[in-house]
């Protein structure tokens, strides 16, 4: 029994913040648990590896398994299926299986418009995988196979849920190996990471009701913490095969300060010397827990402020104030942090222009180095998308593969063309507004961090500034 992975390139128009070569850590967990178990693997990430669509058939080809799994996010969804559909023709016997947030929240849909498509998992793959890959191999009945979705007798069959993976801990360490690539985290081209890098998740879910992400209907609403010590048990093994930066990609990394402040102190008790970034909710900040984070090797911390309006945060669920966003902002930039990272979102369905500029002004006052600026787009899977969809703003068979901007269709929104228009004046004022040159210049020159990453990214930022200067908009 050979079950192969493929993680497809992004399409090219999908309204996706930003596409990152990441590891698929999904994959690599699935691949774990099913070569535990005796199960032939293989995994091919297509972006990373930039493999043509015949490139990516002749892999498939050539490793000739027995199921194909492929992972298929909102910015691959239109992608996956061609290369479904040519492995199916070129033979017909490989069962080709969906996974992954798209195929969850579209599973009925992708299984009523592809008929190549056999079988979809819904939610976590690890024993889902497992147990359709015994079955298959044992000529079992996968209607017995918790977690999917598939055809019989030309009607869908949804199985019951899987129960989640309660204890995370008992889940092997994903070998990223298997992937022959090499990755790099960026922010807007930039790479924030100059030396060997992974990422790595020290917990599952979120508890939180953000009405434009899919996560908590993804993992039920539930957080589940692995312990301190098995994060830091994978960290040394890392550490032993050469990595050095490690991206926490956590739904919620801080949800628990004192966890992470034990964390922290873990990684100085066994001296181990990395450099790491992570996320955290701005109404989840204490100085002590940005201090320990920084004297344990956080470089960068990644806050979702997403606007200056409480009417527009209140609409978006974000259980936040601006308020809490600056006294976050600050802390951490008085705990040392090198990076401090701040994502904004415009375009709600009624957000005036008067709110839009309230944000831009609100970017200015906080002292960030990255503002990350986006776009409002809705997805099926998030209560965002079934507002939308109810109020009759987005036509669900047009757009269910796509996703789309909320101000393409919503009539009360401000135009998409002058969001983007007032992005990009923000951005070409920000980069070069002395202000903002000089203090990123010192901070830069009194952190080796910052000035590895200067040294990597140089004609890249080079480029931008240039860029910039005349007038040229950056896509």
């Amino acid at each position: 029994m050979k079950f192969s992975f493929l993680n497809p390139s992004p399409s090219s128009d999908t309204p996706d913040m930003v596409v990152t070569a990441w590891p698929p850590l999904g994959m690599l967990y699935c691949a774990e648990v099913l070569m535990r178990e005796g199960i032939e693997v293989s995994i091919l990430d297509q972006a990373a590896k930039r493999f043509s669509s015949k490139q990516t058939l002749d892999w498939v080809k050539k490793e000739d398994p027995d199921i194909l799994g492929i992972s298929v996010l909102n910015s691959s969804a239109e992608e996956a299926p061609k290369i479904a559909e040519q492995v199916k023709a070129e033979n017909p016997n490989i069962m080709i299986v969906l996974g992954n947030y798209h195929a969850t929240f579209n599973a009925e849909r992708i299984l009523q418009k592809y008929s190549f498509v056999d079988v979809i998992v819904r939610g976590e793959g690890e024993y889902t995988s497992l147990e359709l890959a015994k079955c298959l191999e044992n000529n079992g009945d996968i209607e017995e196979v918790e977690g999917i979705a598939f055809r019989k007798n030309r009607k869908i069959v949804l199985t019951p849920e899987r129960p989640l993976i309660k204890d995370v801990d008992s889940l092997p360490f994903p070998d990223r190996d298997l992937v022959d690539a090499r990755y790099n985290c960026a922010i807007y081209g930039v790479r924030v990471a100059s030396k060997k890098f992974s990422t790595l998740v020290s917990s599952r879910g979120c508890p939180f009701n953000c009405s434009f992400c899919g996560c908590r209907k993804f993992a039920r609403g539930i957080w589940r913490p692995r312990s301190v010590e098995n994060i830091v048990d994978e960290l040394e093994l890392l550490q032993s095969q050469g990595y050095e930066q490690f991206l926490f990609v956590d739904d919620n990394f801080t949800l628990n300060p004192k966890r992470v402040m034990n964390f922290c102190r873990k990684l100085r008790k066994e001296g181990m010397d990395i450099e790491w970034f992570c996320d955290s909710r701005v109404d989840n900040c204490r100085y002590d827990m940005f201090r320990e984070m920084v004297k344990a090797g956080c470089k960068v911390v990644y806050f979702g402020i997403e606007s200056a309006n409480q009417r527009i945060l209140d609409y978006y669920r974000k259980g936040i104030t601006p308020d809490q966003s600056e006294a976050a902002v600050r802390k951490a930039r008085k705990a040392g942090m090198d990076v401090i990272v701040g994502s904004f979102i415009f375009g709600a369905p009624d957000e005036t222009r008067q709110e839009v500029e309230n944000t831009l002004k609100f970017v200015n006052r906080l002292d960030i180095d990255v503002p990350q600026l986006n776009i409002l787009g809705a997805f099926r899977g998030t209560d965002l998308w079934a507002d939308l969809v109810a109020k009759g703003y987005v036509d669900e068979d047009k757009y269910w593969e796509t996703g789309v901007y909320v101000p393409k269709v919503s009539p009360h929104a401000v135009p998409f063309d002058d969001i983007r228009l007032a992005i990009y004046d923000y951005f070409r004022a920000f980069y070069l507004r002395p202000k903002t040159f000089f203090s990123e210049l010192l901070r830069t020159l009194k952190s080796s961090y910052r000035f590895g990453v200067l040294l990597t990214n140089a004609a890249r930022i080079n480029h931008i500034i240039q860029t910039v200067r005349q007038g040229v908009r950056l896509d």
